[in-house]
């Protein structure tokens, strides 16, 4: 009877170990979601919030007048609940949430959010990418593991990860402020801007900038600094760029 058991835990462990290579093998792609959700929320005032926890991010400026969502969603779970992607509206905050628990669990969530024109962003993502196209009112991103772009914008923008690069190009933007704590900074700006500050803990920053006399402040602890852009210490167009650990250019770009 022992070596019975004996065996039996062993075919048991076997399965599980089993059960487990197939998970982690396949992974979890919310690119393999052939049949998105779509949701619409009213939105009520002049400023959009996104509160999402972890999920990859689209957000694109369009001739909507409701906030129009497309959810990708693939979820594996071993030996715990079923998973699951929840979203819901309330008071012009969109809130997303991944449940995604078990003794191996892999899940991918990836959303498309349309925001009606001349409104405002904030979007505040835990663990994810973030995209955003278009936006001609303020943009303001965080996220504490992901890559930011963002294209053709002309409002205010405030960027940030806490591990990934910030890329923002054919922007119009009078301020601009990137960071990242452990990435690199790119930001190409079509118009000449009134103030432009990045910093990174470790890694490289590149400014485009219109031709124009500039203040420009550019430190970094270890690497190169390349300045090409006309300096000016009395200018009105504030350019900052300090890291740590790598190399800042600030260049003319037309």
């Amino acid at each position: 009877m022992a070596r019975t058991g004996h065996v039996r835990a062993v075919a048991v462990s076997g399965a599980v170990v089993a059960l487990m290579a197939t998970a982690v093998a396949c992974g979890a792609s919310a690119g393999d979601d052939k049949d998105p959700e779509h949701r619409s929320f009213a939105l009520q005032g002049r400023t959009l919030t996104v509160d999402s926890d972890d999920s990859a991010l689209e957000l694109v400026a369009a001739d909507v007048d409701e906030v129009q969502v497309t959810r990708w969603f693939d979820g594996r779970v071993v030996m715990g609940g079923e998973p699951r992607a929840t979203w819901e509206m309330k008071d012009d905050g969109l809130k997303l949430r991944e449940k995604c628990s078990g003794f191996v669990a892999q899940c991918s969530t990836k959303y498309r959010i349309e925001v009606p024109r001349g409104i405002s962003v904030v979007v505040k993502d835990g663990d994810g990418s973030v995209t955003a196209q278009g936006f001609e009112e303020s943009l303001r991103i965080r996220t504490g593991d992901g890559a930011v772009r963002v294209t053709d914008s002309t409002g205010p923008l405030e960027l940030h990860t806490g591990d990934g690069s910030v890329r923002a190009t054919g922007i119009e933007s009078r301020q601009v402020r990137a960071g990242t704590r452990d990435g690199s900074v790119r930001l190409e700006l079509d118009v000449v801007p009134d103030l432009v500050e990045t910093r990174s803990d470790d890694g490289s920053l590149s400014i485009g900038l219109p031709h124009e006399t500039y203040r420009v402040t550019a430190e970094t602890d270890d690497g190169s600094v390349d300045v090409s852009v006309p300096r000016d210490e009395s200018s009105a167009h504030v350019v900052t760029a300090r890291t740590k650990d790598g190399s800042v250019t600030v260049r003319t770009a037309n």
